[in-house]
């Protein structure tokens, strides 16, 4: 059996199945089976086999970065007792706190016959075979100019202070006297933000990087915590970044912030004046999505995002038949497409999909961000609504920028074309349908 095999049908035993297990062992047994991290580690949590100087674990809360972190110090350390080690953190009470104390610390994690000296006074640990590790601040960048490691393990290096380039001065100092052994190396672990310090180690190529979510360490989270997490934040910037490990940039000069899309979600009203389905039509269907939007107007003259059926690598028929399908679900009263791929063809094949269907053709005379700075305008006024999270949709929308350019997924923002079509139908044409529709 392997070790993962052993470690996921230990977690899946009953508590006297466990018992009777752990019965069976001695006591020496019993301490070498709980600290055996080759037992216990997934994958993602042990050193690349690739040759790497910097190894970046970029994760969710909850994944596991800093029990790999000090595994990671501690296998060296029992093994070398040359090693010399920088620990760094945000501050020294972080450091002692989480890596050196904490549940996933280095002395938690160590063997009771083999668990470094702890000195706090001299913020040292020191392993019996030699093996040192000491402390430093990276708001004091300062202690890391002068002494000499030959390994580093820095832990959530997106909180660390840059106010005024502590953070930078800290990374540098410590690279520059990672200077002892054959083979000197730092790991990195952090929750992902973007900061500059992080933005600048994920464009590093030759940085190694591992990403991971919460929800790959299932087996060691409350069921009830996972659930929550999900349901309270999952597919929001907060959940995709603290949850899914998803490094989520600002860019400068952008129509849309992530803030600006956060402040905008709400619960969806069961009424509408109007709702309406808004197309970004592929040019062919190994070309881009077709960015289906579906927006409502309801009696506080909002405008809610209620649904993404965008579509990927399609027929004219298959996403025809999307749009219909969106229609008929959400009672549009209007189908509002792009006219300048294949022009009449697009009212043609919609209709095709259901003969009932009330198409309105646009053209797009300007530019996408021009089209699109009106609406962007909606959202800054507080008149638009998210009725959940469109994580892919609200990607592209912080990809436009203003005076021209997209620097967002894909090839073209498709989806958000499809919202600029509806929330302009709805929102800043002449006229709206007073007659309310019912969503419940």
């Amino acid at each position: 059996m392997s070790n993962v095999a052993l470690a996921e049908l230990y977690a899946g035993m009953s508590d006297e199945e466990r018992a009777y297990y752990l019965n069976r062992l001695s006591k020496v047994e019993q301490e070498r089976f709980f600290h055996r991290w080759d037992i216990w580690a997934r994958p993602d949590q042990l050193s690349p086999d690739q040759d790497w100087s910097i190894w970046l674990v970029m994760a969710g809360r909850g994944f596991g970065k800093t029990r790999a972190g000090a595994e990671w110090v501690r296998n060296i350390a029992e093994h070398n007792g040359d090693a010399r080690f920088a620990l760094v953190g945000a501050n020294f009470a972080e450091i002692r706190m989480v890596m050196v104390e904490g549940e996933s610390g280095l002395l938690s994690i160590a063997p009771p016959d083999d668990r470094p000296l702890w000195e706090p006074s001299l913020k040292r640990l020191r392993w019996e075979n030699g093996a040192e590790a000491s402390l430093y601040s990276a708001a004091e960048p300062e202690g890391l100019r002068g002494p000499q490691h030959s390994h580093a393990w820095c832990d959530e290096i997106a909180k660390w202070m840059n106010n005024a380039g502590q953070a930078q001065a800290a990374w540098d100092n410590l690279k520059m006297g990672l200077r002892l052994g054959r083979d000197p190396r730092i790991v990195a672990t952090t929750t992902p933000r973007p900061v500059p310090l992080v933005r600048a180690l994920a464009k590093d190529k030759s940085v190694t990087i591992t990403k991971g979510r919460t929800q790959d360490n299932h087996m060691n989270l409350p069921d009830v915590f996972l659930t929550a997490m999900e349901t309270d934040y999952g597919g929001t910037r907060l959940g995709r970044q603290e949850l899914d490990g998803e490094l989520i940039e600002e860019l400068e000069g952008a129509l849309w912030t992530r803030a600006m899309i956060e402040n905008c979600r709400a619960s969806q009203p069961s009424t509408f004046l109007r709702v309406v389905v808004g197309v970004d039509p592929p040019a062919s269907s190994t070309g881009d999505a077709c960015g289906i939007i579906v927006v409502g107007l309801a009696a506080d003259d909002k405008g809610y995002i209620l649904a993404d059926c965008s579509a990927e690598k399609v027929s004219p028929e298959q996403w025809a038949r999307a749009v219909a399908d969106a229609a008929n679900i959400w009672g549009a009263d209007r189908v509002i497409a792009e006219a300048n791929q294949g022009g009449a063809m697009v009212k043609s094949v919609l209709q095709a999909a259901n003969v009932a269907l009330s198409v309105k053709l646009v053209h797009a005379s300007r530019g996408k961000v021009a089209r699109a700075e009106p609406v962007a305008a909606l959202y800054e006024n507080d008149r638009v609504r998210h009725a959940q999270a469109f994580p892919r949709l609200e990607d592209e929308l912080c990809g436009l920028l203003i005076g021209g350019g997209y620097e967002g997924p894909g090839r073209s923002p498709d989806r958000a074309d499809a919202l600029v079509y509806a929330l302009t139908e709805l929102m800043l044409g002449k006229s709206k349908k007073p007659n309310v529709r019912n969503l419940n």
